[in-house]
Formats: structure tokens, sequence, C-alpha cells
């Protein structure tokens, strides 16, 4: 993922949109968030065939082996040893905890429920980058991310009454709070997105996700009998592992660095739209009126945010 030199964009300027470079990267995250939403149904399907640490941490390997191979490939301009440590620490963070807490909360819950609840990221990351002086919203962005938590709160009403019972409450406590963790991890990467390639950046916040998750997938690595896998089961792993964790994190990383973490997160709320869908079509899970509505209102609120 490239970038036009010395392009910089605040949110909330209305006349930034109008970049050639920022309609490139509103289309990289539209991208990135029909490849998330369709990677729901994707991971819990995955999780029916093997371990959910299994799972995670091959995919989580996968992507860090194949980034490093490619930024070492294309001797791409490496940053110091400090910043390498600490994008490899908050990789921890957002490639090791998220994604823990992530796989093991949809193992639990149905895919749609958990594409639901992520979409509170964007709420918690405003939050959070307001707090920390990183994030500047305009009155429209603000009542964009009202109209979407109003969604939120709508298509949760409309799977309480799923009969998940305290197995699916348990799954989107475990997704909620991989969120948060999420969320710190976008805003406090936010500086390193204006010096660091995004190739590189994912690179290494890769990595440390893969190291940390490796600690505690290693018994269940071993345990699996990976010739048993079918076919799919690989191609789960592939679809996770290459197309959700290296494209689709490329995409977020350029967003974050050119329209800020905010309304980055803003386009990442189309993912329960796609992931309601899409597990509707696949795995059955029938989407309520409820969620219908609040479907609409995340996606005004898209509207409202990008304006």
């Amino acid at each position: 993922m490239g970038s036009t030199a010395g392009e910089t964009v605040t949110p909330g300027h209305a006349r930034s949109t109008t970049r050639p470079g920022v309609w490139l990267t509103e289309l990289g995250l539209v991208a990135m968030a029909l490849i998330w939403g369709v990677n729901y149904s994707v991971v819990k399907y995955g999780t029916t065939l093997i371990q959910p640490l299994a799972y995670n941490g091959f995919r989580v390997t996968l992507a860090a082996v194949v980034l490093l191979a490619i930024i070492f490939a294309a001797r791409l301009p490496m940053p110091d040893l400090r910043t390498i440590g600490a994008l490899t620490g908050l990789g921890v963070l957002g490639n090791g905890v998220y994604q823990y807490l992530f796989i093991e909360g949809i193992a639990r819950t149905r895919a749609s429920d958990a594409a639901l609840v992520v979409a509170a990221s964007p709420a918690f990351i405003a939050i959070i980058g307001r707090m920390r002086g990183v994030e500047r919203l305009s009155k429209r962005g603000t009542l964009g991310i009202v109209l979407s938590v109003g969604g939120i709160a709508l298509v949760v009403l409309g799977t309480t009454g799923g009969g998940e019972g305290q197995s699916s409450l348990a799954g989107d406590l475990l997704v909620l709070v991989g969120s948060l963790a999420w969320a710190v991890y976008s805003v406090l990467l936010k500086p390193y997105t204006d010096r660091v390639g995004g190739l590189v950046l994912s690179a290494y916040t890769m990595l440390g996700g893969a190291l940390s998750l490796l600690i505690v997938a290693i018994p269940s690595l071993r345990s699996t009998k990976w010739s048993a896998l079918p076919m799919m089961g690989w191609g789960a792993i592939l679809y996770s592992g290459i197309f959700a964790l290296v494209i689709a994190y490329l995409f977020w990383y350029r967003g974050i660095r050119v329209i800020g973490p905010t309304r980055s997160a803003m386009f990442s709320n189309m993912q329960p739209v796609i992931a309601v869908l899409f597990a509707w079509i696949v795995l059955g899970e029938v989407p309520t009126a409820w969620q219908d509505f609040g479907a609409a209102a995340i996606m005004g609120g898209l509207l409202l945010t990008r304006s």
C-alpha cells in the first residue's frame, strides 16, 4: 500500500475527502469490510473443525510469515530497533489479545452476533482518541457515531432472544472485551502509521500477535490431527490468514494513517450488515426485524461520519 507524499488528513475536514488518495483509501476500507464481514462465517465454520486456539495460532502465524517474507523480499526500508520493538509489543495487544478473545468468543456464539458486537469498536476508538487528543470530530461525525451506537443497540436487542443462552452471552462478552482491546491498539498505533509503511507495520504487529498466541496455542496445535482436516477447513484457515489478516489489514492501516482511526473504524460498521447477510445465507442464521432496523442506522451513521 503506497501513499501520496505529504498526504495527511484530519478527520472532520470535508474538503480533504475530495483528494483521490482519500477515495482510494475509502474504497480499500469497503473491501476490508467485505473481507472481514465474510470472515465471521468462515471462522465460525473453521472452529467447528478444529480447536479455536489451534485455528487462531495457525492463521496468525501464517499471516506473520507471509508479511515478513514480503517485506524482506522487497527490501523495504526498516524502522529502528526501538520502533520495531514498540510495534511488536502493540501487536501483542492488537493481534494477540484481540484475536484470542475474538476467536474464543465467536466459537461460543453466532457469527452474526459477534459481528454486531464488534460494531461497538468505533465508539470505543472515538472515546479513547478524544481522551488522548488524537481525534477531532465534527458535530455530524458525533451524530454519526451516536446513530451507529443506536443501531448496535437495536441489533443486539434482536439477538437476545436467539436461544443461545449463557453460551451466547459469554461469547458476546469475549468479543466485546476484544473490541475494547482493538480500540486501544488502533489509537496507540496511529503515531506509527505516519512514519512506518503499511507492510512493515503490519508485519511486525502481526509478529507480536503470533508470538503471544503461540505461547498459549502450542498444546492445541500439537494435538490437532492436521492430516484429517478437509480441504474446506484448509480453505477457511487460508482465507482467515491471508485475506482477513494480510490484505484487509493493509487497507485498515492505510485508513488509520490517511483519514484517522475513528473514520476508518466507521467503515468497519458495514461488517455487521455483510456478516449478518452472509451468515443468513451460509449458516442459516436468520436476521430479525430489529437487526434490519439496526443495520440501516449503522449505515446512516457511516454516511454522516463520511461527510
